[in-house]
Formats: C-alpha cells, sequence, structure tokens
C-alpha cells in the first residue's frame, strides 16, 4: 500500500474488523494457503454485509471497503488447490 491508501484511511478511518479480516486474508494469500484464503474472503465478505446494513460504516468507509473486497474477489477467482496444474503435467 502506496501514500495514498495511508490518505484515504486517514479521510475513513479504518474498521478495526474488517481490517483484522483483511490482515488475516492478505497473510494467507502471501503465503499460498488456497483454504484458509478463501475461508478468510467469506468471513470478510459476511462481516462487510453485516457492518454495512447495520448501519456501522460510514459512506465513505462503504465505499473504501467495498472495492477492496471486489478486488479480492476478482484476485481469488482461481486460487483455490483444484485449479492448481500439477508440476508434472
Amino acid at each position: 500500500r502506496g501514500a495514498g491508501m495511508l490518505e484515504i484511511f486517514k479521510q475513513i478511518g479504518k474498521n478495526k474488523e474488517l481490517e483484522a479480516v483483511i490482515r488475516r486474508l492478505q497473510s494467507n494469500c502471501e503465503n499460498n494457503y488456497k483454504d484458509a484464503a478463501q475461508e478468510n474472503l467469506k468471513e470478510l465478505e459476511s462481516l462487510y454485509a453485516t457492518l454495512r446494513e447495520s448501519g456501522k460504516l460510514s459512506e465513505k468507509q462503504t465505499r473504501y471497503y467495498g472495492e477492496v473486497l471486489q478486488t479480492y474477489q476478482e484476485q481469488m477467482k482461481k486460487f483455490t488447490h483444484k485449479d492448481q496444474t500439477p508440476y508434472w503435467v
């Protein structure tokens, strides 16, 4: 995350619950823990929906975390073990 993201965080304010899930998700992606990362994505989707529906996110947070979620959803479409090509093929 560059300086631009830091400025955005200062403007919108972080949501600690969502940030914790995002950190776990990013860590599992970086370590190639595909099943754990997929579980984190489901957790992020659920938590985001819950917080948004209960009005606990500001408009800026809703927009920002919605974009973060969408980015991870796109990135992880093929991030599963079954989609991996075996090295012997």
